[in-house]
């Protein structure tokens, strides 16, 4: 019953990720709306729940909120280190522009548009990084769905119509994420099925498969701050900086609100 129940969950993020494809002409507010959906699932499901099944605390902090900037600053020094490398090898291939050059303005112009490159486009590792992320968040919904069906079967329910209606959110972002860092089409979309199969495959492994509440906790709570950080120093600051528009905003604020009514919802 709870592999039939993730079904759902797999069409809902393949029907994300279909929007995601279908608004490209509409970027900044794919981006507004995907960060606003990331701001939320942090904020009002996944931070709430690692704070329940990680609650001891470490030095007077809770274990969740420890692992929580963790996440954050992992994602930070991941990012800046592929930044760097890429940088340094940007600047290999225009030592030897400059001199391979028989003109000099021809080598001032080629520095110009490799630096103008190097500003638009961010390491594609980030991005399969963090939709392979999305992807053990999704595998992680589907054990909580065979469980919560081992529990009894309102429980699972509930739970399989909550992780459902948010998976919509979970393959928009997945998509999103993996073309903002520069992957391919067809990168976008093995990360998009991986991501809709996962709950499939969660839901199947639960019969075999028991993860204690404190390391699901930390696990969360992890995952949490890394999606934070994407969120508000890559998704949105990218949304807003070629079209400073409120609509942007409201788009924002439209994806936060989604998820709120889906918490809210599924209780």
């Amino acid at each position: 019953m709870a592999v039939f129940v993730a079904l759902g969950a797999f069409l809902m993020t393949l029907a994300g990720g279909w929007t995601a494809q279908r608004v490209t002409d509409r970027r900044h507010l794919v981006l507004g709306l995907a960060g606003g959906l990331m701001l939320g699932v942090v904020g009002l499901d996944l931070l709430p729940e690692a704070l329940r099944a990680a609650d001891h605390e470490i030095h007077g902090v809770p274990a969740a909120l420890l692992l929580f900037v963790a996440g954050f600053l992992l994602a930070h020094l991941v990012e800046r280190l592929l930044a760097a490398r890429r940088a340094a090898h940007g600047a290999v291939e225009h030592t030897a522009v400059r001199h391979g050059a028989a003109d000099h303005d021809a080598a001032r112009h080629a520095a110009a548009d490799h630096d103008a490159a190097e500003h638009r486009h961010r390491s594609p590792e980030v991005g399969l990084t963090a939709a392979a992320a999305m992807v053990g968040h999704s595998l992680m919904d589907g054990v909580a769905i065979g469980a919560s069906f081992q529990v009894g079967g309102g429980m699972g329910t509930a739970v399989a119509l909550a992780v459902i209606a948010h998976d919509f959110a979970d393959g928009f972002n997945t998509f999103t994420l993996t073309r903002l860092y520069g992957n391919a089409r067809r990168k976008a979309l093995a990360m998009l099925f991986a991501d809709a199969v996962a709950p499939v495959a969660g839901a199947a492994a639960s019969a075999f498969l028991t993860i204690p509440e404190d390391v699901l906790g930390g696990y969360l709570g992890l995952f949490g701050g890394a999606l934070l950080y994407l969120a508000a120093a890559e998704i949105l600051p990218e949304a807003h900086h070629a079209h400073p528009a409120r609509s942007t905003l409201l788009c924002t604020v439209a994806g936060v609100a989604f998820i709120w009514l889906v918490v809210g919802v599924s209780g």
